[in-house]
């Protein structure tokens, strides 16, 4: 049966399919597609039974459309590895071939800094805001970046007050699903309305998490934002994986840590690649590049390059 996301991507992709015709056909109430466009309303179960046959008649079925893996990297602590993590996940997996689209949802925008884009002059929060394309900046082959910077900071409140301004994003990310093969988008340091966008806009979450006592603190609030979206508003939304970063297993500490977050979240996935601490990942950032371009040679580039093999084979 098709999905909500499979419905929106296909009336987005062939916009000459009428919604009234199809609405009549399926039965549905008049305006159902069209709030489902908007984002003002999820397709359920009985809708998207009932117009699965009707797609199906004009050549539509699950799986038509090529969708991109959308992929939150997330913690609501900072300096865990969100940012370091979309950039080199990504340019691993564009190494590899595949289409990366990485998007800034941090309203400090330490990711486009990171990669070399500084006050864009359209970014995303003009989407957000004024439902204009997503603009995408071209970085490398099958690397692309949709940039943010502080004005995003400025937008939390508007963004709340608007209606439906929590799947904007959702909706922003639909035309571009048959560009690219995985989308990243690096979540900010907080629960908030930009993290929440993520998770509505996501099909699963990558969870960056430093072996420290002081990371674990509030990781139960973590889990309970995720569910709270899954069970409200994006029911297919899945827990990718925990990755541990800035890891030095020399370390007891570390080595400690590493079993307690195991049998802590024994129910969730640990990525076997742990990302081990490096001091060429900070200088990287500080020269704008990915570990790839700075160090190719280095421990970070190899974890991350193995981290994009782990992901590749479990999806």
């Amino acid at each position: 049966m098709l999905t909500n996301d499979d419905v929106v991507g296909i009336l987005n992709q062939n916009p000459a399919l009428s919604l009234s015709i199809l609405e009549k056909e399926a039965g549905l109430p008049s305006s159902t597609l069209s709030k489902a466009l908007a984002g003002r309303r999820i397709l359920n179960e009985k809708h998207l039974s009932a117009l699965t046959p009707v797609l199906s008649k004009y050549g539509f079925a699950h799986g038509f459309v090529r969708k991109a893996r959308v992929i939150a990297v997330i913690n609501h602590k900072g300096g865990v590895g969100k940012t370091t993590t979309t950039i080199n996940l990504g340019k691993a997996l564009a190494l590899k071939k595949y289409r990366v689209l990485m998007v800034d949802m941090d309203s400090q925008g330490n990711l486009s800094q990171s990669l070399g884009i500084d006050e864009p002059d359209t970014q995303v929060v003009h989407t957000l805001l004024k439902n204009t394309p997503l603009i995408t900046v071209p970085l490398g082959e099958n690397y692309d970046l949709a940039p943010s910077d502080l004005e995003l900071a400025y937008a939390d409140l508007e963004l709340v007050q608007a209606v439906g301004g929590v799947n904007q994003l959702r909706n922003a990310l639909a035309p571009l699903l048959n560009r690219y093969d995985y989308i990243l988008i690096d979540c900010p340091p907080a629960l908030n309305i930009f993290t929440n966008s993520a998770l509505v806009a996501a099909d699963s979450c990558l969870i960056t998490l430093q072996p420290e006592a002081s990371a674990m603190k509030g990781v139960s609030n973590l889990f309970d934002r995720i569910f709270q979206v899954r069970d409200r508003i994006n029911y297919t939304l899945k827990v990718e994986g925990v990755l541990l970063t800035m890891v030095d297993k020399r370390l007891k500490v570390h080595r400690d840590m590493i079993e307690y977050i195991k049998q802590t979240l024994a129910d969730f996935r640990i990525f076997e690649t742990d990302i081990r601490n490096n001091v060429a990942v900070k200088e990287s950032q500080i020269a704008q590049q990915d570990i790839f371009t700075y160090a190719p040679q280095s421990n970070a580039a190899e974890d991350y390059m193995k981290l994009a093999n782990e992901l590749i084979q479990r999806n």
